[in-house]
């Protein structure tokens, strides 16, 4: 069941449509009185235990959602100032650690985990955001296996696409993508190495920002690579995103990488500007869905002049050079990397555990009639293998990346003046295969995940009933524009 298919059902008898909940909607109706958040949180609690058990998409519910709910509302009715995000319920993706819920990768080797909140969590408990539960996600973030299915975890099953049956929400932050686009959750939170926000935000028809990396601190992730890991929004509008995005960003002594934050907005709400396209400079890159599907690329030509119609100045083509040579050396970097940063999270982690890659192989060996069911762990045993950042392998092989990636980004953007990289985010979602895999066709997120710049998804059509995204990609911190841009075109799309 999509939102779509709720007719008539309205939030916890507040007057507002399933399908017209936003960030804006829910504050307005708690300031009026019309809705408490402890019924606002009630109403997704019961949509999950009755819609979950078909869509996969929620490992755990909060068993305190309610009581953080109600300590919301009473602070509101004493006139307190309340956060941005004040009694509004966030799903998070269960490789983040909140109090009393461990970050399990979707695997049970991290059931035992002890939890404290990551300090993400701590800015949305700062925002008086509600936690309402862990989403499911493909375990390990897809990278266990050469051959996974994205969105299966052992912890949360298979996640469901709720456009098509058998559909795959794409991975790995695959139950936030699920929970919001069925109505499970009205906000969530993923992660992204590469993809993994992007991706499954376009395959389920949701928007998603990668932001840059080192806005949103990953102290208390489950890692793959410090290098390229992020948390970001997932959310059924810009406006929303931009309003989650206030809310996680910030500087933390704990994540270096989050210096760099240092003097950017708190406030992203302020950057919706319907009329962005006016005057902006967007490049296509074609090649990097040269296999798209006739189908979507004709959402693309669709949208390039839609852009065009409503003022910019679209460039088309526009190159990235040698990006089709960025996914090995990619690939080689974070095998090593994520020996090493997977290493030292478990290490630091309390609690019954495995303490280190080589003894999380054994464990999944162990347990294999459970855990392995699917697909294997070829990529664990080829990081296992590797030589972490000290191999000198490891040091050119990031090398090359990045430059392929900045180097191809940077051009585009100086040469042709532009404020944004515009691609398709994908092909219609395919079907769930536990025999081949996956079943990648195209994805565009590499220059940006490699690089750390950052990039958002927006639904742009639709391929048989299948949404198709597409992705605006800008240079680092340019969040700003790119939420601009984005708002600018989701308006003009309608």
């Amino acid at each position: 069941m999509t939102i779509s298919e709720s007719p008539g059902e309205t939030i916890a008898g507040s007057g507002i449509g399933l399908g017209e909940v936003s960030v804006a909607a829910l504050r307005t109706a708690m300031a009026a009185g019309t809705l408490t958040s402890a019924d606002l949180v009630r109403y997704y609690l019961e949509r999950i235990e009755r819609l979950n058990p078909a869509r996969g998409a929620v490992i755990s519910v909060s068993g305190d959602a309610v009581e953080q709910a109600s300590a919301v509302d009473q602070a509101r009715a004493a006139g307190a100032d309340l956060g941005p995000l004040a009694g509004i319920p966030v799903l998070i993706k269960d490789n983040i650690s909140v109090a009393g819920s461990p970050a399990t990768a979707g695997s049970p080797a991290l059931l035992g985990a002890a939890a404290d909140d990551a300090f993400l969590i701590g800015r949305l408990r700062a925002a008086n955001a509600v936690i309402l539960g862990k989403a499911n996600m493909s375990e390990w973030a897809n990278f266990r296996s050469t051959q996974s299915s994205s969105g299966w975890s052992t912890l949360g099953g298979q996640a469901v696409n709720p456009h098509g049956a058998g559909r795959n929400p794409s991975g790995s932050s695959s139950g936030s993508a699920v929970a919001v686009a069925a109505g499970l959750a009205p906000l969530a939170v993923g992660t992204e190495t590469d993809g993994s926000i992007v991706s499954p935000s376009h395959a389920c028809g949701i928007v998603g920002i990668k932001p840059t990396l080192g806005l949103v601190s990953r102290t208390g992730i489950v890692p793959i690579s410090a290098e390229q890991d992020t948390a970001g929004p997932m959310t059924r509008s810009v406006a929303d995103a931009a309003a989650l995005l206030g809310a996680l960003a910030g500087s933390d002594a704990a994540d270096p990488a989050t210096a760099g934050s240092v003097g950017q907005p708190a406030d992203y709400s302020q950057f919706l500007d319907p009329a962005a396209l006016a005057g902006a400079r967007i490049g296509i890159w074609r090649e990097g869905s040269a296999q798209a599907i006739d189908a979507a690329a004709a959402v693309l030509d669709w949208v390039a002049a839609l852009l065009r119609a409503h003022g910019a100045e679209i460039i088309d083509p526009v190159e990235l050079a040698d990006a089709a040579k960025m996914g090995e050396p990619e690939f080689l970097a974070l095998r090593h990397e994520f020996k090493d940063d997977l290493n030292a999270y478990l290490a630091a982690v309390d609690g019954p555990h495995p303490r280190s890659l080589a003894e999380l192989i054994e464990f999944n060996k162990t347990n294999a009639d459970r855990v392995l069911v699917h697909f294997g762990q070829q990529i664990f045993e080829q990081a296992e293998a590797a030589g972490g950042r000290s191999d000198e392998k490891w040091a050119t092989a990031r090398q090359d990346a990045k430059q392929i990636a900045t180097s191809g980004l940077d051009a585009a953007f100086s040469e042709h003046r532009l404020d944004a990289v515009l691609a398709l985010s994908g092909n219609p979602a395919w079907l769930t295969d536990y025999v081949l895999g996956d079943h990648y066709s195209i994805g565009t997120s590499s220059p940006a995940a490699v690089s750390g710049y950052p990039a958002i998804t927006v639904p742009a059509g639709q391929v048989s009933g299948l949404p198709v995204g597409i992705s605006l990609i800008g240079p680092a911190w340019s969040e700003p524009r790119l939420i601009a841009l984005a708002h600018g075109f989701e308006q003009a799309r309608g």
